[in-house]
Order: C-alpha cells, then sequence, then structure tokens
C-alpha cells in the first residue's frame, strides 16, 4: 500500500513540530523533509508542497496564503492551522464533531482550515446549543478563556522560560483588552451568532492546556433549561464522539469545585462540564491547546481524509 506524501511548510514552530512528532510511529507516512537552509525559499517550498499528496502549513497568516497561491498541482490537499482561511468559500471547517456535514467536507475536501484553540472551546459549547434552538443567535455572549503559556509560541514560550523574567509573568494576565482577538471572527460565523462574543482571554504560567467557559442567563435561552437538562443535551449530542467526553454530572466536586487549565495537559481529547443553577448555567471545556486546540486537530483531520481512524497517532 502507497504511503502518503506529507509535507510540512513551518515545521520548526510549534505546532509543526508537534505534528511532525506526531508522525514518529507511522507506518502510513511518508514525510518529505526540506533542507533547513532552504526552508524559507519559495521555490523550494513550492516544490516541496506540489510534491505532496497532503500539505500541513504551520505558518503566519501571510505565509500561509502565499503557499496556497503555490500549488499548481490539482491532487494536492492543504490542511491550514494559521487564521487566513477557517471563514473562507472554498475552506472546509476542520472540527469533525459539530456535524456529519462538516465531518464530510472535511474528508472530501482539498483545503481544511483547523480551528483556533479559543475557538474550538468555545464553538464546542455554543454550535448544537444554537443547532438544537436553545441558544438564541442573538444573545449577548460572554466568554473567558484561560490557557497556558505554549499558546502564545515560540516568542511567548521563550519568556516565559527565561531564568530572569519580569514578575508580572509570575501572575494570570487578560489580553485582547480591545476585543479584537483573531479568533472571534470564526467564533461568530461558525457558531451562525449575530454578534461577535464578549471574549475575555488570560494566559497564565503553565506550559499548556487551557479551560474555555461561556456562561448563560436561563431565562434568555429558549425553553425552559436547567444545568441537568444542557448537560443531558451536549451528552446526546456528542454521544459517538471519542474525542469529547461530556464529563458526568457533578463531576467538579472531585476537584473540590475547581477546573485546572492543565488538566488535560498532554491528552488529546476534551472534556465539558455542565455546572450552575436554575437562574444560571456555565459549560466549559477542558483541553490541550497543543492537542484538540492545535495539532491534535490537525492530526485528526488527516486521519478523516483518509479514512482511518480518527485516533490514528494521537493520544486517547
Amino acid at each position: 500500500m502507497a504511503k502518503t506524501k506529507v509535507f510540512i511548510d513551518g515545521s520548526e514552530g510549534t505546532t509543526g513540530l508537534r505534528i511532525f512528532e506526531r508522525f514518529a510511529e507511522r507506518d502510513d507516512i511518508e514525510l518529505l523533509k526540506i533542507s533547513s537552509e532552504l526552508r524559507k525559499d519559495p521555490e523550494e517550498i513550492k516544490k516541496f508542497i506540489n510534491a505532496s499528496d497532503i500539505t500541513f502549513l504551520c505558518l503566519p497568516d501571510a505565509a500561509a496564503r502565499e503557499a496556497v497561491a503555490m500549488v499548481e498541482n490539482d491532487n494536492v490537499r492543504i490542511i491550514d492551522t494559521s487564521t487566513a482561511h477557517r471563514t473562507e468559500d472554498g475552506w472546509a471547517y476542520g472540527y469533525p464533531e459539530l456535524s456529519e456535514k462538516h465531518r464530510d467536507a472535511i474528508k472530501n475536501g482539498k483545503r481544511i482550515a483547523v480551528p483556533g484553540c479559543h475557538a474550538t472551546g468555545f464553538i464546542t459549547l455554543v454550535y448544537p446549543l444554537i443547532a438544537g434552538n436553545i441558544l438564541p443567535k442573538d444573545y449577548p455572549i460572554t466568554s473567558f478563556s484561560l490557557t497556558g503559556y505554549s499558546g502564545g509560541g515560540k516568542k511567548m514560550i521563550a519568556e516565559y522560560e527565561e531564568e530572569v523574567r519580569g514578575i508580572e509573568l509570575d501572575s494570570p494576565r487578560e489580553y485582547a483588552l480591545g476585543q479584537t482577538h483573531k479568533h472571534l471572527k470564526e467564533m461568530k460565523a461558525i457558531t451562525g451568532l449575530t454578534r461577535e462574543p464578549l471574549f475575555s482571554p488570560i494566559v497564565a504560567d503553565y506550559y499548556s492546556g487551557m479551560v474555555v467557559s461561556v456562561p448563560f442567563y436561563t431565562d434568555m435561552l429558549n425553553g425552559k433549561n436547567t444545568p441537568e437538562s444542557i448537560h443531558k443535551y451536549l451528552e446526546e449530542y456528542y454521544k459517538d464522539e471519542k474525542f469529547i467526553s461530556v464529563m458526568p454530572f457533578g463531576t467538579e466536586t472531585d476537584y473540590n469545585g475547581f477546573l485546572a487549565g492543565n488538566g488535560c495537559s498532554g491528552w488529546d481529547g476534551m472534556e465539558i462540564y455542565v455546572t450552575g443553577n436554575e437562574d444560571r448555567i456555565l459549560v466549559s471545556a477542558r483541553f490541550d491547546n497543543l492537542g484538540k486546540g492545535a495539532s491534535g486537530a490537525a492530526i485528526q483531520c488527516l486521519n478523516v481524509m483518509l479514512g482511518c481512524d480518527e485516533a490514528k497517532g494521537l493520544n486517547l
């Protein structure tokens, strides 16, 4: 059986390195390796892209667009981990669990955009509730997200891991204060919301893992809803998905009511928690920003495209 030829453009970045590492034990993949001195040479990159069956783009947005423009071989399929194409026509959104339509688009598509890490948690929680007409599309939604510093890439990792560093890095830090976070566009577009969320991301002094939470007032939802009913609905929605576990109701008490951001670090799945009371409900997604929030999601998309076990090469 012929191996699938895979090229990773941007293999020295955080996401690219993790994708590269995940192919170490796979016998169905032939990695096309560009020499380090030519990894930024446009002609050499173009040659490798067009020699591949599937190319991963682990690049800044502008470079990702340039790489797509280099495709001349109609058989080349692209999996882009950047923000560049997540809401563009002709690109499948790389989140197969959302619906069979999404899974089919990934399986049959030639252009796949991997979701952003914060967006992954948010969309996991919000998309099903809108699809089930529980959450109105015009709900004035808010969300906060706690993440490890690896989500900021090489520069932020270096800042946090310096022996001598600023005291402010010892504390969680809220950012994107101007409500301009780059994931907002897909958070709105993919869920079908009519307005962008009020979104507050927070980076803290640990390497990887995140918790994304969305609160709701029950009297602003459609119908009569309780934490128990929302839990049951999400449990049914994701019941056949091996990457997503809706945790048993009340599980948060096992952690004395705390959800640690690094609780899923190194794991490629996701946990969903539903908490609250009859007036206010909180839904939370806990996962690894480098797993289901990045390289793990990219590999899952590859597996869907190849028609093999979606968890192949991943840690579940």
